[in-house]
């Protein structure tokens, strides 16, 4: 059948199941609008403040349903501002679908009204991107386009289509979308035998969970193999949830910020097991001393992340889910009982310490499990909030913690929390951020209120840029150039403005009466919680240091009193 660009557009994205798009709308994406406008009760369109809070509604949509997030924004400006949305998918391994739209070709190349070319702006923060020009291939590129973000490892892929795209018409054939099967041609019997031999051999070994091991949704197989061999477990930032943080065999999160018991153990293990990870920096520390007296075995389904950052002694590339299911049965029950003991007591020796006397965001944190029971999907933004919000709430299941992992996006949260109540309406849906950050996307509570999205923004207002101002403290000499947010800004007068609920906390005492007003609400609320600038995030390794060279305020104290 004959068909506009604009139709087989919105066509398409029906075969692939897509229900809800986030976006701006703008003079080159008008016919799409105009065509959306005629599917409104089949794809529900979300019309957000910003086109960057499009890009991280979709991202925290794809994050909170395993599907393909999908957002729209026009040429020029409204292209280049889902690019930080865009990277921050990339990074993160989030499969997104950006849909833009540019000039007339007739236009293309002679600096026309808002024309930009942001597919070649976009090559090296997307898995795939193309700019359409003839109406014939549209339909083959946009199920190419959904193929390629979620086949593998997952990733935004960018669509950009001239406007007379959107207006020319063409032959158009349904089909129904490709089966989505997770990569496995990578993994080898050999590979696994090895895997199993070093595992099997080993004495102290540790499991390592990332952010593969979420996307994978392998969670089954990784508690399988855990308590098979009974062997303690840390995840990265990423990994929250892949492994119930309620588990005995939990030892928390490793790196800058991680526990000492997970650092500590990893720095004594002889064998490390890395599960969809891909040894950040954040992670690693120095990577000339990161677990030196361990084998390493990587699973991960990207070979390039394969000795990329530290080298291994084996890997398996894969789909984590499905190497672990081939991996599980060749591995021996074992008892590695004094081993996990010992980091154990680590665990004891060094447990994560703060001031029970005053309001802080470790006691934020603890309160809003509690008064959740461990059932909130919690988002976060960038910064020491973030940072609270993995130590203290104790994830259960995958796809609960939602935050900006490699590119540390500040901004990201409001918007990408947008995006997962409005997959997951039943769910409770905390988003956690730092003063300086909601600063960046407060423009969003606007987007909730029009649309009575009920999350809770909770902010930790310290008055500073909290994480920058930590460094500045510790390594800067306490000189803290351009990171005091002391001002006149009211941050619950703001929230009210934009149509959502607003709640002043100072004290302990008043928190959990504010979060229980919060959830009864029945729309966005935001719940502004006044800590002490000098709050800062424990434990931590210094940059460029090993991971074992953690130190916490008693530390600090400590040196203190010997210098």
């Amino acid at each position: 059948m004959k068909m506009n660009g604009s139709q087989i557009l919105i066509e398409c994205l029906k075969e692939q199941g897509v229900d809800t798009v986030f976006g701006y709308p703008g003079g080159a994406i008008l016919n799409v609008y105009d065509e959306l406008y005629r599917h409104q009760h089949e794809i529900r369109h979300i019309l957000t403040s910003h086109e960057q809070g499009a890009a991280h509604a979709a991202d925290g949509y794809a994050r909170a349903t395993g599907g393909v997030g999908v957002c729209f924004a026009t040429s020029g400006p409204g292209a280049t501002n889902l690019v930080t949305g865009i990277a921050t998918a990339n990074m993160d391994s989030v499969p997104l679908v950006a849909i833009t739209c540019n000039v007339g070709i007739s236009l293309l190349g002679k600096d026309s009204f808002q024309e930009i070319d942001i597919a070649g702006i976009s090559i090296p923060i997307t898995k795939y991107n193309c700019i359409v020009k003839d109406v014939n291939v549209l339909a083959d590129t946009i199920r190419k386009a959904f193929r390629i973000a979620r086949e593998g490892r997952p990733g935004p892929v960018l669509i950009d289509l001239t406007k007379n795209v959107t207006s020319d018409v063409a032959e158009y054939e349904p089909a129904r979308p490709e089966v989505f099967v997770p990569q496995n041609e990578y993994i080898r019997n050999h590979d696994l035998e090895a895997a199993a031999e070093l595992i099997n051999r080993a004495k102290k070994p540790v499991i390592f969970a990332g952010g593969g091991a979420v996307i994978s949704n392998c969670s089954e197989e990784l508690k399988k193999l855990a308590h098979h061999l009974n062997a303690p477990v840390c995840d990265s930032l990423m990994g929250k949830g892949a492994f119930d943080g309620n588990d005995p065999l939990y030892l928390g999160m490793l790196g800058m910020h991680g526990t000492k018991a997970a650092n500590l153990t990893v720095s004594h293990c002889d064998l490390l097991i890395a599960v969809g990870c891909r040894f950040s920096d954040r992670v690693i520390g120095n990577p000339g001393s990161f677990a030196k007296k361990a084998r390493i075995v990587q699973i991960d389904i990207d070979p390039a992340e394969i000795n990329k950052n530290i080298k291994v002694d084996v890997s398996v590339s894969g789909d984590c889910n499905e190497v672990l299911k081939r991996l599980n049965p060749l591995i021996s029950p074992k008892n590695h009982e004094e081993w996990v003991k010992e980091s154990m007591e680590l665990a004891r020796l060094y447990p994560l310490r703060y001031d029970e006397g005053r309001l802080t965001g470790p006691f934020i944190m603890e309160e809003i499990y509690r008064l959740t029971e461990g059932n909130a999907k919690i988002v976060t933004e960038v910064g020491q909030h973030q940072m609270w919000a993995a130590q203290y709430y104790r994830y259960k299941e995958p796809r609960q913690l939602f935050t900006s992992g490699g590119l540390g996006t500040m901004g990201y949260g409001l918007g990408a929390s947008i995006g997962v109540k409005t997959a997951l309406p039943d769910k409770i849906v905390v988003n956690i951020a730092g003063d300086g950050c909601f600063r960046m996307n407060m423009n969003e509570l606007a987007t909730a209120s029009r649309y009575n999205i009920g999350i809770i923004e909770v902010v930790f207002n310290n008055s500073v840029l909290g994480m920058v101002h930590q460094w500045q403290e510790l390594f800067y000499g306490g000189r803290y150039s351009q990171t005091i947010l002391k001002d006149k800004v009211d941050y619950c007068a703001v929230a009210k403005a934009l149509g959502c609920g607003a709640i002043r906390v100072t004290s302990r005492e008043e928190f959990a009466p504010a979060f229980e007003k919060a959830l009864a609400f029945g729309g966005p609320v935001l719940i502004e919680c006044v800590i002490d600038e000098n709050d800062n995030v424990f434990p931590m390794v210094p940059a460029g240091h090993s991971i074992s060279d953690a130190f916490d305020q008693t530390d600090l104290e400590v040196k203190k009193q010997e210098a």
